[in-house]
């Protein structure tokens, strides 16, 4: 499949008739913590089912250096997120979710397509087209976005132990108790 349009079916909440292939990060996402893995090279898969608002499992252990296919299936009856990272930078996602919702470029539910192409000049985020009057993406590739009953795939490489969580950042939910803890293995 067509990476531009894998990403553009996950924004718009296309349906797409096989699990998705991870998106690959382009130079400017970069993680310290690990990178979009080669789906040849997972060692194991994890499903992890989202509910308003919880995971479960919710916490999982990885060791540097595994590839980890997440099968990831939305039991809820709302939108939600699967997004792995640092404690800061998911407050700092928290924000802009805050913003696309504030904008209605999300809803409780999905995605509205229409709006997530609008001019995002008034939008303060730090997402490089902001102010520009582009189109605010949500690709990035340590993030899945699921609405009720969607089921997708993030694979993903662990390559240095540090304080990571996953977590959804849709507004109120993190702080409902919908993240979960990655611990590192030896």
């Amino acid at each position: 499949m067509n990476p531009l349009f894998f990403s553009l079916a996950i924004i718009f909440g296309a349906a797409v008739s096989v699990l998705p292939v991870p998106a690959m990060a382009g130079p400017a996402h970069t993680y310290e913590f690990g990178a979009p893995g080669n789906p040849a090279e997972t060692t194991r898969s994890i499903e992890v089912n989202l509910y308003d608002n919880y995971y479960e499992p919710d916490a999982i252990s990885v060791k540097p250096g595994e590839t980890i296919r997440f099968v990831l299936k939305n039991n809820g009856e709302l939108l939600h997120e699967f997004s792995i990272d640092t404690l800061a930078e998911h407050a700092e996602h928290r924000r802009e979710m805050a913003e696309m919702m504030e904008m209605g470029m999300i809803t409780p539910t999905g995605i509205d397509p229409e709006k997530m192409k609008m001019d995002h000049s008034k939008m303060k985020m730090g997402d490089a087209t902001a102010g520009k009057g582009m189109p605010m993406r949500h690709d990035d590739p340590n993030n899945v976005m699921l609405a009720p009953d969607e089921r997708k795939e993030l694979i993903w490489t662990f390559t240095k132990a540090m304080e990571i969580e996953f977590a959804c950042s849709v507004p109120g939910h993190y702080e409902s108790g919908m993240m979960g803890r990655i611990d590192f293995g030896k």
